[in-house]
């Protein structure tokens, strides 16, 4: 197979293709003007142009099906060059505004989730994620290629920033060194110039890898998937818990180094009749003293099969009204998708059951 250019990062193709001013031109194409083929590359001399086209590809990846919710969400299932299959979702966090002549006021602002992993080590107990067990970690390249594939799709302009949340498919702290090298990949000027300010990278809380990637000072966010508040029901929701349990998360993330404008997320996916009282509240006031943190509160995205269920709006309300009044940020993210595949792992879950039969 060959390699993708998405793969390297400006200095890597630099020691390839010298001199320097000619790899801005290459990245310029790919990332900016979004081409399907190095012959298109119209100021790069046809010798170059042609030996990138026999010994690279653009992207390692294919969009073999999407799935359009009401609310503007889409989910990619993507093929790639094995023959495996990851999702990535674009989310519409903000619809373009117009003044009354038509006139564009402000442009349109967009999530996109991206998978790190075909399938998951982890097993969360509530991720489809995890039936289809851990295949391999994805090339940086195959992270990257998500962003461009979706921005090419949807015709997002290049001079348009999109976030990135690290919370597709996988634990992206599982595959810490592709991760590294697409987040500096997608920061490149040349490139997609996507700051490191608005990656977030959604971890299950590999302990020992938070304070590792602290330690890279890349400048990302950090997101937690705590989901309980206690160490029995976490292990229950999580089994990763009984290697990296709450306490040694905590200890990582005070010593992560947060932009003094951000706070650390602590995702918190509410389970009806499981996590959604408020002595769980209570506890989470407790557990995320002298952290500047954030809760985000998640509706459970149900699926088939699954044994736990969607919260009561109510019950949500005042949970998220405890922690308020208590002074702790919090917010209730708005489910998206629900009316497609949009929970990690149900859209490749759908294609692999299709393949057996």
């Amino acid at each position: 197979m060959k390699p993708s250019i998405l793969d390297y990062t400006q200095t890597e193709l630099e020691k390839i293709f010298p001199p320097k001013f000619r790899v801005k031109q290459i990245y310029n194409w790919v990332y900016q003007h979004h081409i399907d083929s190095f012959l298109q590359m119209q100021n790069i001399p046809k010798k170059l142009r042609e030996e990138l086209e026999n010994n690279f590809l653009i992207s390692p990846m294919k969009i073999v099906q999407k799935q359009k919710s009401s609310d503007g969400s889409i989910k990619y299932l993507f093929e790639l060059q094995d023959g495996h299959t990851v999702e990535s979702v674009l989310l519409k966090m903000k619809d373009a505004e117009y003044d009354e002549k038509g006139e564009l006021i402000h442009h349109a602002k967009y999530t996109v989730c991206v998978s790190s992993q075909v399938g998951c080590k982890v097993g969360c107990s509530f991720c489809l994620t995890a039936k289809g067990g851990f295949i391999r970690n994805l090339t940086a390249g195959e992270i990257v290629g998500q962003v461009l594939e979706i921005k090419k799709d949807n015709d997002i302009a290049s001079n348009r920033r999109v976030n990135i949340v690290y919370m597709g498919m996988g634990e992206p702290l599982d595959n810490l060194e592709n991760l590294a090298k697409a987040i500096q990949i997608f920061g490149n000027e040349n490139g997609l110039s996507i700051s490191p300010k608005r990656q977030t990278v959604s971890t299950s809380g590999i302990s020992t890898k938070i304070k590792k990637l602290g330690e890279m000072e890349l400048g990302v966010q950090l997101a937690i998937s705590l989901h309980a508040v206690d160490d029995e029901l976490r292990e229950e929701l999580i089994p990763m818990n009984k290697a990296y349990n709450i306490a040694s998360i905590i200890e990582a993330v005070k010593a992560f180094p947060v932009n003094t404008r951000k706070r650390v997320m602590f995702e918190y996916l509410v389970i009806k009749d499981v996590n959604d009282d408020i002595k769980s509240a209570k506890k989470l006031i407790k557990l995320l003293e002298g952290i500047k943190a954030k809760v985000n509160l998640i509706y459970f995205n149900p699926y088939p099969g699954s044994d736990f269920k969607r919260p009561e709006p109510e019950r949500m309300r005042q949970f998220q009204e405890y922690l308020l009044s208590k002074g702790l940020l919090c917010t209730v993210r708005e489910s998206k998708g629900l009316d497609i595949s949009a929970a990690c792992g149900q859209l490749r879950e759908q294609e692999l059951s299709k393949e057996v039969s």
